[in-house]
């Protein structure tokens, strides 16, 4: 696993795109495990802060529980549709996988019980309509392969 920093050296480009991705809004989209097993969709905030990804989450909340029982993750940007008319010019959807790292809440925290969190990046996936519109791009980067592109049509 790795830091965003480490994503970040190794290919600062893929970074800076997947970085404005999940700069485009508030809130993104968490997915976090039950205690069955089964997926539980949240909203979240999410910073790039020291070269780390952190999150927080407020204190009883589902998905407090879920990350400190099985702190795996996923993380999706905020989306916007492509464009009817250029879908080309989309700027994509980015998403990052990975597992919960809790760290200590700041002690001026308004939010008794809040949990605050680090992410260890497993995978990082940026998809976008290629040029011509007419296959998808998929990059991606992981600490076993590096960064990736590929196509779909």
């Amino acid at each position: 696993m790795a830091s965003w920093q480490q994503v970040a050296a190794d290919n600062p480009e893929f970074a800076a795109r997947v970085k404005s991705r999940f700069d485009a809004g508030t809130n993104k989209t968490m997915a976090t495990l039950r205690r069955d097993g089964s997926p539980r969709i949240s909203g979240t905030e999410l910073g790039f802060v020291d070269g780390e990804v952190t999150f927080g989450s407020m204190g009883g909340s589902m998905k407090l529980l879920d990350v400190r029982r099985d702190p795996r993750i996923a993380i999706h940007s905020p989306s916007a549709d492509p464009p009817t008319d250029h879908p080309e010019q989309w700027l994509g959807d980015a998403k990052l996988a990975g597992v919960a790292v809790e760290v200590p809440v700041p002690e001026d925290s308004p939010f008794p019980g809040s949990g605050s969190f680090r992410v260890d990046i497993r995978e990082v996936v940026l998809t976008y309509v290629g040029n011509p519109a007419d296959h998808l791009v998929i990059e991606s980067w992981d600490s076993h392969h590096g960064y990736r592109r590929r196509t779909r049509k």
